[in-house]
């Protein structure tokens, strides 16, 4: 048996229509089936969950580290443009950076150029390029 990736990651979330708008301009594809208390973003074949108030505030909903809350995710995401690419995508919805670009170990054993942002809860982007 082995493990061979991740398939998705879970997160709750505050600012529901926020969260939405600012991962669908960063590109993400946006999924809305199960509104109102579920949410997702894809990339590739990869997908985030986005857990609403009304589903992880609830007592009834145990399926969740039960100390999350929002702003506790802290992702890495591979981008597969040029530096001043993401620059201008960040500064056309405008999105600080908070650090970067700077020399980073990504998770492919090798060195990448990473810049950092965060999303409308503070959960910490992480955009690497290799």
């Amino acid at each position: 048996m082995t493990i061979n990736g991740f398939d998705h990651v879970a997160m709750p979330i505050e600012r529901v229509e926020e969260m939405l708008s600012f991962y669908e301009n960063l590109g993400f594809s946006v999924n809305r089936d199960a509104a109102p208390r579920f949410f997702s973003v894809h990339f590739g074949d990869n997908k985030i969950n986005l857990h609403a108030p009304a589903l992880w505030k609830s007592e009834k909903f145990t399926l969740r580290g039960p100390t999350a809350t929002p702003g506790c995710g802290d992702f890495c995401f591979v981008w597969s443009g040029t530096q001043a690419e993401l620059e201008q995508l960040l500064v056309r919805h405008n999105v600080p950076i908070i650090e970067g670009p700077v020399n980073r170990e990504g998770g492919r054993n090798k060195t990448g150029t990473s810049t950092y942002i965060r999303d409308p809860d503070g959960n910490l982007l992480e955009f690497i390029i290799y």
